[in-house]
């Protein structure tokens, strides 16, 4: 059985990633701004434990940390994410900077927070692994004139990873992103393609394919390959 945590855990396709996990009996640290809000997380059988985090704040992630000790983790699942500023607001000819920049800290950094925090935490797994939601509109192979300040942080946050994959590989840390695909969510919409359900099975499924030989690869949810 693994150890896997898993940020934005309280909703969406982070709560059915958690429910997957817990029901193939893994031990899952979900992580979520305010568990006591978060019934259905909370309220979830099997070996879940809840903690307190926001990927944006450096201390939150430190707190976490040091709430881990020297726990190892098999698993770490960078999901907590933002849309960022109102469409209409991120576009070629209007920017809300501040939104921009609060969804950097989110979807970019929070991430890299968490791998610079939980390293350690990796290299206590026999079998680590780090993977990341991404979107395909991070993807540079897609030309999609919609959620500009959204697509920038996820081709950055793409990038990152691409490379830490590299340097990570070498101590045995294998790195994927996935694109979860349209999904049902608050952030996906109601007419979106697939159910939380449907991408989360999916990409727990794409996570069990990843080792040193597909080290550094983009997925789609269901586990075939994506254009970066």
């Amino acid at each position: 059985m693994s150890t896997v945590l898993i940020t934005g855990a309280n909703r969406g396709i982070g709560l059915e990633l958690v429910k997957c996990y817990a029901a193939r009996g893994d031990t899952v640290l979900a992580c979520c701004r305010d568990p006591r809000a978060a019934g259905e997380l909370t309220a979830l059988p099997g070996a879940v434990e809840t903690f307190a985090l926001d990927v944006a704040d450096a201390a939150s992630v430190a707190a976490l940390a040091e709430a881990l000790g020297g726990r190892p983790v098999d698993i770490l699942i960078n999901n907590a994410g933002t849309l960022g500023p109102e469409y209409a607001r991120q576009t070629a000819y209007e920017m809300d900077f501040d939104g921009w920049r609060q969804a950097f800290e989110v979807n970019t950094m929070g991430p890299v927070r968490m791998l610079h925090a939980l390293v350690g935490n990796l290299r206590a797994s026999a079998a680590p692994r780090l993977v990341t939601i991404t979107s395909q509109m991070g993807a540079l192979s897609l030309d999609m004139t919609l959620g500009f300040a959204y697509s920038a942080t996820k081709a950055a946050l793409n990038k990152f990873m691409k490379l830490a994959a590299i340097e990570l590989g070498k101590e045995g840390i294998n790195v994927c992103v996935i694109h979860p695909g349209w999904v049902q969510t608050d952030m996906g919409g109601a007419e979106a393609d697939i159910t939380p359900q449907e991408s989360a099975r999916g990409i727990v499924g794409t996570i069990d394919k990843l080792d040193a030989a597909t080290n550094g690869s983009f997925w789609k949810w269901n586990g075939e390959p994506h254009d970066w």
